[in-house]
């Protein structure tokens, strides 16, 4: 688009299509657009600043949304061992409806006294009926005989109302049709209902209560993208949570409720995004087993933790890899790691600079215009601060590159743009005019180049932190 055919950036059409806002790169997008389809690996190699992470990004973004939850089950025969079990989302609703299917919903009225009383619907001084939640009762300002809802002091809650009560529960019997005595349980649920149990529908809650005791891993709704720093082998493969009362039964945690998933299965069906790859020294061959198994084991990482006997096997971690690293790092990735993403995918070097042609110039005026919007919080730009900027990617190409062109380092771009956003909206302006660039520009030098500018050389601005007085000619002449 040139420049007589727009005004303001607001005028430039960004694309819906996340791969068309990625800058000066086409052929690392054409193998990137190949990787969710067929599920491939990815590794990105270049300067910073160039599209590494946006690339990640938009390989996400059309990736099918997850069909599976991960959840840990408590493992009563023997706890340092938790169930993974995996549900889609029919599952989760089937076994919803079956528990709402579970025994008939009855009234207050329908009950027999004592149970009302003990649920919380009756007072026990004058019998009248009101909701659970209320501690007092309204007809004659008794407390009511709700043991459960007072604190750990025998006092009630404050305003004398309960937000969310825990499910209670009243055992009785009645004899049936035949003079056999069956065993029937009131159950009060925490929308203050009342449902009846029989004999045979308590054995079917109770192996659904065993199932209700879970710890949601990785939900059915998240995000397909997981960026991971790899600062610690619990961050990315996860841990089972210390607690200092163990396995005590009555003070303790239950042992699936410490369990810590890390990125690699909160990447499950999706792509798990490393930058600066290299850091991660030897962690970089969990993220090869993961790769390999597409399961991975959660432990505890802590020797000396209480998580140290715990165990979970079988969590999966199926996700798509997109490691990004600089030029020079790349002979710090380990041999096999990379051996597995070019056996089971691709590497991409990452362009540096483009060429200075007029379709390119566009691609850098939408690429400013993707900046602006992105950040929100700075106004658009009118096209002769389009033009400054422009001509700052040509000068920062020659200047780094050495090159006749468009650098791609486009951080540093972003880092001026936001900058000359930031003076015109603190002065109030609607546009991002010319003057704003210019000094964003100046100021945004790397600091090296201003110590030369002021001292003269590095050594002169390193004596300068001692108040040693120098000339700028060098130290000979101190």
């Amino acid at each position: 688009m040139a420049s007589g055919e727009y005004e303001t950036t607001r005028d430039i059409i960004i694309p819906k299509d996340p791969f068309e806002r990625i800058i000066g790169q086409p052929e690392a997008v054409a193998i990137a657009k190949m990787v969710p389809y067929q599920r491939r690996h990815l590794l990105l190699v270049g300067p910073p600043g160039t599209g590494k992470s946006m690339i990640a990004q938009a390989v996400a973004s059309v990736l099918t949304k997850p069909r599976f939850e991960v959840s840990v089950l408590e493992n009563p025969e023997n706890p340092e061992r938790p169930i993974v079990e995996i549900r889609d989302e029919n599952q989760i609703k089937k076994e919803k409806r079956e528990e709402k299917q579970i025994g008939i919903e009855v009234f207050p009225l329908d009950v027999p006294t004592f149970v009302s009383e003990r649920l919380g619907f009756r007072c026990r001084r004058c019998g009248a009926l009101s909701a659970f939640t209320e501690t007092v009762c309204p007809q004659c300002g008794a407390t009511k005989n709700q043991k459960n809802v007072f604190d750990r002091f025998g006092m009630p809650p404050q305003g004398g109302v309960v937000p969310e009560i825990e499910k209670a529960r009243v055992a009785t019997t009645r004899r049936s049709m035949d003079g056999k005595e069956e065993v029937i349980i009131y159950e009060r649920t925490a929308d203050g209902r009342i449902v009846m149990l029989r004999q045979e529908e308590i054995k079917k809650l109770e192996e659904m209560n065993k199932k209700s005791k879970r710890k949601v891993l990785v939900p059915l709704k998240r995000s397909t993208f997981v960026q991971a720093s790899g600062g610690s082998e619990t961050e990315l493969l996860g841990d089972i949570r210390h607690d200092p009362y163990g396995g005590h039964q009555n003070l303790g945690t239950p042992t699936y409720q410490r369990v810590l998933p890390g990125a690699v299965h909160e990447a499950h069906e999706g792509v798990l995004f490393i930058d600066e790859l290299t850091t991660l020294g030897n962690i970089q061959r969990f993220i090869l087993t993961a790769m390999q198994e597409k399961q991975f084991p959660i432990v505890g990482r802590n020797p000396m933790s209480s998580g140290a006997a715990v165990r979970v096997e079988g969590v999966p971690c199926d996700f798509i890899f997109v490691g990004a690293c600089n030029i020079n790092d790349i002979k710090l990735i380990t041999p096999p790691l990379r051996s597995r993403i070019r056996g089971d995918g691709y590497e991409c070097l990452m362009n540096a600079y483009m060429e200075d042609n007029e379709a390119n110039e566009e691609k850098l005026t939408q690429f400013i215009a993707q900046e602006i919007i992105k950040d929100g919080k700075i106004p658009h730009a009118d096209w002769k601060s389009v033009k400054v900027v422009i001509e700052e990617a040509r000068n920062i190409a020659r200047r780094v590159d050495n090159v006749k062109g468009f650098t791609l380092r486009l951080r540093n771009l972003s880092g001026i743009i936001k900058m000359a956003g930031d003076m015109a909206a603190t002065e109030k302006k609607q546009l991002i005019e010319r003057k704003d660039v210019e000094i964003a520009i100046r100021e945004s030098r790397p600091i090296e180049e201003k110590l030369r500018e002021k001292y003269g050389n590095w050594w002169s601005a390193e004596v300068a932190d001692y108040g040693v007085r120098t000339e700028k000619t060098g130290p000979e002449t101190a």
